[in-house]
């Protein structure tokens, strides 16, 4: 069994966040011309060389989200990105501009169509398939109508230009949209910032009131925010995902911080691969359950893969995770002799045994505990706010990282 995991990244320390949670590839934007342009910590072109470097330290591959729609006066930039992409040797792109598609081809980069197309039926298949070998699924699809779709293009032997068949690429887990798969124009209709060009205001996860103008009567939906879904999980049944033929399970949150990102690759990978090896079982789900409910998420449904016809909406703005993290601080000092990182108390004092992260760009992301809290006169409980602290860390950190303590969400 052959299942990849492409992972979200949006900034250097997500990226390291997947690769060394066992990402089989990254998904990410360059500039202005994708789908997370307004909401990401995109990356400039000057930062392929070491994207790449560093996916393939890990042996993982590097796939660029050019996915927007394209106007004219943008296909000199379309052509400057791609051609950069191919000699940095980006193994693939996301795309779904049929102006994007020719030009990716035309330069011999491998292509993924993006959920953008909206890919439902094996004619659409056959129609993509001389630019792309791998695509994304609409996120509308149940897992009968995915199940269908595979075995077409396998009956059939749709080909992609690498002479292999065609590998389906579906949503596993992440944020989801109202819209068909995305395309939606409340954001544009409403302050002109266009969904579709990367630059989605997210209106539709606000609280909104429904006023009767003749009465002046309010009502508010079930409490619900009924413009805003729950966030999409399918580890409780990702085997008859795997099963209904998709190859390629993705994970969204390109805005999302290095500690998601983290969480959910490594759950999906041990999924995958309790499924391969006969482990995958009920009380399984439940613990990786409560691992993902742990970082960013709106709650949880399944999507439309097993059959629901009307959406599942969120019941708060903004996450429902059971943890959140802090800010403490910079890290000021590495000690690699000793294996000790210092830090100043920026904003609170800090206590030993808190849970605490470390990001940086380099270092990517760090999970520990603060074991010990070592002050100028040795051994403390605490370091008062405005004080330089130091503790034992187990990996390299670097100076200007982040610290970060890890709270339950409410305390």
């Amino acid at each position: 069994m052959n299942v990849e995991i492409t992972a979200p990244v949006g900034s250097f320390e997500s990226l390291h966040a997947a690769l060394e949670g066992g990402a089989s590839s990254v998904y990410f934007g360059v500039g202005k011309l994708n789908m997370r342009s307004g909401s990401a910590v995109n990356f400039q072109a000057d930062d392929l060389p070491q994207i790449v470097r560093l996916c393939r330290n890990f042996g993982a591959k590097a796939w660029l989200a050019l996915n927007t729609v394209v106007f004219d006066n943008e296909l000199e930039e379309v052509g400057r990105i791609l051609t950069i992409a191919a000699h940095n040797g980006i193994d693939a792109v996301i795309a779904t501009d049929i102006a994007v598609l020719e030009k990716a081809r035309e330069l011999g980069l491998h292509v993924h169509l993006s959920t953008q197309s909206n890919i439902t039926n094996i004619e659409a298949v056959r129609f993509f398939s001389r630019w792309a070998d791998v695509m994304v699924l609409s996120r509308e699809m149940n897992l009968e109508q995915v199940k269908s779709l595979a075995s077409g293009i396998q009956t059939q032997n749709i080909c992609g230009p690498s002479g292999q068949l065609v590998r389906l690429e579906a949503f596993a887990h992440g944020a989801l949209c109202m819209a068909v798969s995305g395309k939606c124009y409340l954001s544009l209709d409403n302050t002109n910032s266009s969904a579709n060009r990367g630059a989605c205001t997210q209106i539709c996860r606000r609280p909104y009131r429904v006023t009767d103008l003749e009465g002046g009567v309010e009502l508010v939906v079930d409490n619900k925010y009924i413009m805003s879904p729950k966030d999409l999980c399918t580890v409780g049944f990702v085997d008859k995902l795997i099963d209904a033929g998709v190859s390629v399970l993705k994970i969204e949150g390109r805005g999302r911080p290095p500690e998601y990102v983290s969480a959910v690759v490594k759950v999906y990978r041990e999924a995958i691969q309790a499924v391969s090896d006969g482990t995958f079982s009920e009380s399984r789900v439940e613990k990786w359950m409560n691992r993902l409910a742990k970082v960013y998420n709106r709650g949880f449904w399944d999507g439309y893969y097993m059959g629901k016809t009307i959406g599942e909406w969120s019941e708060k703005h903004g996450s429902s995770a059971t943890e959140r993290r802090e800010f403490i601080g910079k890290i000021t000092n590495y000690f690699s002799n000793l294996g000790v990182a210092e830090a100043r108390a920026e904003t609170s004092e800090v206590f030993s045994g808190t849970k605490i992260t470390i990001t940086g760009p380099s270092t990517g992301l760090y999970e520990g505990v603060l074991e010990d809290i070592h002050l100028d006169k040795g051994l403390e409980p605490f370091a008062p706010k405005g004080r330089l602290f130091a503790f034992k860390v187990d990996r390299l950190v670097r100076r200007g990282d982040k610290l970060f303590r890890i709270v339950e969400s409410g305390s």
